[in-house]
């Protein structure tokens, strides 16, 4: 029954961002608006951690499996791709490294905050 409740307020949190998205009017898709959702409920401690961390972390395990959708996806359109693949290719390596580093200049400026912070306090 606790899995059915973390599920829950994952889900009613969804379909809230997801209604947002038709009253907001900006081009932000709902699960967007979601997630900001959520991280605003975590952080102000309105729901805590432990109301959906289970569920949330099944969630990270299984996500692999969400993408075969789009995979398939991608291999029905085949013929529409061949046309502009290098192009998709290269853009595809450039943003991943991008995203790389990002990530991990955020971590190390988390980290080193975390440690003055720790060291001051």
């Amino acid at each position: 029954m606790r899995y059915m409740r973390q599920f829950g307020i994952i889900l009613g949190v969804t379909c809230v961002g997801e209604v947002l998205k038709y009253f907001l009017p900006l081009p932000v898709p709902g699960s967007i608006y979601g997630l900001i959702l959520m991280l605003a409920l975590l952080m102000s401690k309105v729901i805590k951690v432990e109301h959906v961390k289970e569920v949330g972390e099944f969630m990270i395990e299984i996500m692999p499996l969400m993408f075969i959708p789009a995979g398939v996806g991608l291999m029905t359109s085949w013929s529409q791709l061949k046309t502009f693949l290098l192009p998709l290719a290269v853009i595809t390596v450039i943003s991943t490294f991008v995203v790389m580093i990002v990530t991990g200049k955020v971590t190390d400026f988390l980290l080193d905050r975390k440690e003055k912070e720790k060291n001051h306090g």
